[in-house]
């Protein structure tokens, strides 16, 4: 293979001046994109052909995105505005034209939302008798056990908080839900509003015994309300939840203790100011100006509701074990070459020595690949010294014991641990105390940059020679996504690849400069001039230049201008993009030879792979996996990695798998030329291509 360092010294000078940021029409604006993405979500909840349940969960999923996306995206606009900041975006959107969008296009979305609920899967799911009730549903029985469990669990844990002058009014975490209320003295006709948190420890529906007949906790809590207030009329009663800034600001190097930093600032979050309001169609206008007037937010931030709030919590009739109503399992198999590993007869240092592994997560096991890497690693006497990337793992991390096992048995063993990885801070920032306790090094990474890559490395004192063994994977560590995501890990002791491994660890953990890595492709100081001159030497093939791109978003304005640029020339680009695309595809004259497709379903399309049909040397295809999309924030804001895959085998097997996702007879959705998405099939009259690939994977155990 032609070395990087000789590839890119001519190509890399080609690049200067090609980028125009000022043409709007060039690129989809990155948030409306999103709002795309998560509309592909809640269309699965109407296709016929999912299992019901699991239209359910694509209902709690759309809410869940749509919970993240007002907490980081519309927080983050509000603040720009609130800034006095003008400056457009690459489409020409400035932060109050984003907004006034988003707005509009959200509150459709969630209309769609709940017509698609209350139209589609209810009547579906009483169809098979489940149903959730309303109080005046219930039979005299029913209404009696609730009140009972209501007495006995709910109401010791209950605090209702009156707003008057002695009362301020309350404060409303993030994302509870909390019950607005107007009570009234009879005798005085004087009225209070008073707030009742619910409490998250209860399961948001209660279940009636021997049915599948459900009940909110509002409408219990609701129903008993003079228990709370005796003596008292019930003027108003109506749900609500508040949704608040949720990001952190952490300036790395103004905090001489990033540890404690990130400690301070998720006390902070629990205070982020209030972004978005849900309130029932049927609460009154006073009450809504109220509660606009304390959260001070504005009229247009306030999201009325047909249907209950907090659609999130459908994961709860989702997992009712109902087979013939959620996807059969499809339990994942351990790697043909890893079998001999499992039966106790090698290692698994054995069987990358013999070859290069790869996995593809969930068909195969996490546990038995990746953990069984950390765990040998841990326990082999000759395994020197262990290093890792660590950016989301679980509470119960099997990996992050294994470390521990690792440094009480002497060996070397740090760790570059992600504490700004969104929404798991908490948990980072107690594994990292944890870690460290037991005498791991563990170390944050560079000053200003997430370390968003995948890596282990091994050093191992074989027979013949000191060797590193080295994984690198698209997705976390973590073992409860590993089920969940569709992801890639490749295992190799490849001299090269050992040897960049290392200088990255030495970089993360050090202080030097960022060095000129030989195989590996790192963000941010070289990954995205590589894959701009990959792109632009393909071009230089015309119509006999192939790309192929699986990515979950792609928004970086140079990497879309060289693809535009690559298609001018003949390229045929063909785009696999999960979420977030801001590239056009089909337009004439710009774009005519991209096409672009998302492929949404049962697992989370998660992994990377990057496919240059000339590559490095004009004759071979070049294969990069790892963990990059093509974003500004990964380019220039993170340590991505991308590694080459150069066993024929492996290069096959990434080429049968992009042949799954890009058969026209797999359902998708496809990007028009007017921004657009048409899904093209359904999973009843078309195939599925996730279904097809497991079945294909479980068939072939050759990697």
């Amino acid at each position: 293979m032609t070395s990087w360092r000789n590839f890119f010294k001519t190509r890399i000078a080609e690049q200067a001046g090609s980028y125009d940021s000022g043409i709007d029409a060039r690129i989809i604006n990155r948030e409306l994109s999103w709002l795309d993405f998560n509309s592909r979500v809640l269309a699965l909840a109407s296709d016929t052909g999912v299992p019901l349940l699991e239209r359910c969960r694509f209902i709690a999923i759309f809410s869940s995105n749509l919970d993240e996306f007002f907490q980081i995206r519309v927080a983050a606009l509000k603040g720009q505005i609130a800034g006095e900041v003008r400056t457009k975006t690459p489409d020409g959107r400035t932060p109050q034209h984003q907004l006034d969008d988003i707005r509009g296009i959200a509150k459709n979305l969630v209309a769609q939302q709940e017509r698609v609920w209350m139209d589609e899967l209810v009547p579906q799911l009483a169809e098979h008798n489940i149903q959730i009730s309303t109080w005046t549903d219930l039979t005299a029985a029913d209404r009696e056990h609730l009140t009972g469990v209501f007495e006995s669990r709910i109401f010791p844990v209950l605090t209702p908080l009156a707003v008057d002058p002695a009362h301020p009014f309350p404060y409303i975490s993030n994302l509870a839900l909390s019950l607005a209320i107007v009570v009234r003295d009879p005798k005085s006709g004087e009225e209070r509003f008073a707030r009742v948190k619910l409490p998250q420890t209860f399961p948001r529906f209660f279940q009636l015994p021997n049915t599948f007949n459900f009940v909110s906790i509002e409408e219990m809590v609701s129903a008993n309300l003079t228990k709370l207030f005796p003596g008292m009329e019930i003027v108003q009663c109506h749900a609500f939840r508040v949704t608040r800034n949720a990001d952190l600001s952490v300036d790395d190097e103004d905090a001489e203790d990033l540890l404690v930093a990130i400690e301070m600032e998720l006390r902070r979050r629990r205070f982020g100011k209030a972004v978005r309001l849900e309130v029932p169609d049927a609460m009154s206008e006073d009450l809504i100006a109220l509660l606009i007037d304390e959260l001070e937010i504005d009229a247009d931030d306030v999201t009325r509701h047909a249907s209950f709030i907090d659609l999130t919590s459908l994961n709860q009739i989702a997992n009712l074990n109902i087979a013939p109503l959620r996807h059969a399992p499809w339990p994942p198999l351990t790697a043909g070459r890893l079998q001999a590993v499992e039966d106790g007869e090698r290692s698994i240092f054995s069987v990358i020595r013999d070859r290069q592994l790869l996995v593809h997560h969930p068909h195969e096991s996490f546990s038995s690949s990746v953990e069984t890497f950390v765990q040998q690693a841990a326990t082999d006497p000759d395994v020197q010294s262990i290093k890792m990337t660590l950016y989301r793992t679980t509470g119960d991390s099997a990996i992050a014991k294994y470390l521990i096992q690792a440094a009480e048995r002497g060996k070397q063993v740090a760790v570059v641990l992600e504490l700004k990885a969104r929404f798991d801070e908490a948990r980072n920032v107690t594994w990292a105390k944890e870690l460290e306790y037991a005498g791991v090094h563990v170390t944050y990474g560079i000053v200003g940059l997430k370390t968003h890559s995948k890596c282990v490395l091994v050093v191992r004192n074989d027979p013949d020679k000191m060797r590193r063994y080295v994984h690198i994977g698209t997705g976390n560590y973590n073992a409860n996504t590993a089920r969940l995501y569709e992801d890639i890990g490749f295992f190799t002791c490849e001299d090269a690849i050992g040897s960049d491994a290392t200088e990255l660890f030495n970089f993360l953990t050090g202080y030097a400069k960022e060095p000129d890595y030989k195989v590996l492709l790192v963000a941010p100081r070289q990954l995205r001039k590589r894959i701009i001159a990959l792109i632009d030497k393909e071009a230089t093939f015309g119509d006999a230049g192939r790309i192929t791109f699986k990515m979950n978003s792609i928004s970086d304005p140079q990497i879309i201008e060289a693809l535009y640029r690559a298609s001018a020339a003949g390229v045929k680009v063909n785009l696999i993009v999960r979420g977030i695309c801001c590239i056009r595809a089909g337009v004439a004259g710009m774009s005519e030879n991209i096409s672009v497709r998302s492929i949404l379903g049962r697992y989370l399309e998660h992994s990377r792979i990057y496919r240059f049909e000339h590559g490095l040397d004009d004759n071979e295809p070049l294969h990069l996996i790892g963990s990059a999309d093509m974003m500004g924030r990964n380019l220039d804001g993170r340590v991505e990695v991308l590694a080459p895959l150069t066993h024929p085998k492996h290069r096959m097997w990434l080429d049968t798998v992009l042949g799954f996702l890009l058969d026209n007879e797999s359902t998708h959705f496809s990007l028009n030329n007017d921004n657009t998405w048409t899904r093209v099939g359904t999973f009843t009259d078309s195939g599925d291509p996730q279904k097809k690939l497991h079945e294909w994977v479980v068939a072939t155990q050759v990697r």
